[in-house]
């Protein structure tokens, strides 16, 4: 199996990219690098590629594969924030500090509060190898729901509620029911397999993989 060096201190995201990359060939260990320094961007490609240039020093070997993973959450009424800043906002004001910052938006009608508490996560997945380094997109849209919801997953995972998808695996328009679904219920709430379906960083890791030479 090639073994692929993740660069995270959250061991939640080395669980979720072993149970997708696994099966496909890939052995996912986690790499601890202390003193990595985050730029000061609103693109979460930039942030992920001057962690790879940071962390290639701390490699066991130079021909090692090494994996980069940034993600936010991005509330369209709060003008895209956390975003990039999304570690830093859970560090401070937490899933509590963003329902209070969407605490006003109250409607009698759901689908338009639904539509002021739409948000999306992004994902950006940046791998080097010897052969030169690769970048994948994913995302996720759905709303922030109005509670808490659920002790499992981790970061802002329990204030999501992704949209529902379609059989093909991709979301539907905000409001409309699909096939896949978590029934209202945030990623918090629901068991790993279930998340994967939806996962922004899944997402990214297969468009990542879709870019891999298949003689590496």
């Amino acid at each position: 199996m090639t073994r692929i060096h993740f660069l995270t201190s959250n061991e939640g995201k080395v669980s979720e990219a072993a149970l997708h990359l696994e099966p496909l060939g890939y052995q996912v260990v986690q790499l601890h690098v202390d003193g990595i320094v985050e730029p000061q961007s609103d693109d979460l490609e930039t942030v992920a590629r001057a962690k790879i240039d940071q962390a290639k020093a701390h490699l066991p070997t130079e021909d090692a594969w090494i994996l980069v993973e940034d993600a936010g959450l991005f509330v369209t009424s709060l003008d895209g924030f956390p975003g990039v800043y999304s570690a830093y906002a859970l560090q401070t004001i937490g899933c509590a500090g963003i329902l209070r910052l969407l605490s006003h938006l109250h409607s009698e009608d759901l689908k338009v509060e639904s539509g002021l508490r739409a948000a999306e996560f992004r994902a950006v997945a940046c791998l080097h190898t010897p052969h030169g380094t690769m970048v994948g997109h994913g995302t996720c849209p759905g709303r922030i729901a109005a509670n808490v919801d659920g002790e499992g997953g981790f970061g802002f995972d329990p204030v999501f509620i992704p949209r529902d998808l379609d059989l093909a695996g991709q979301p539907v328009e905000a409001g409309q029911q699909g096939e896949v679904s978590t029934h209202g219920r945030t990623f918090a709430a629901v068991d790993s397999a279930t998340k994967a379906a939806f996962s922004h960083r899944i997402r990214a890791l297969t468009d990542l993989l879709s870019q891999v030479p298949s003689n590496l």
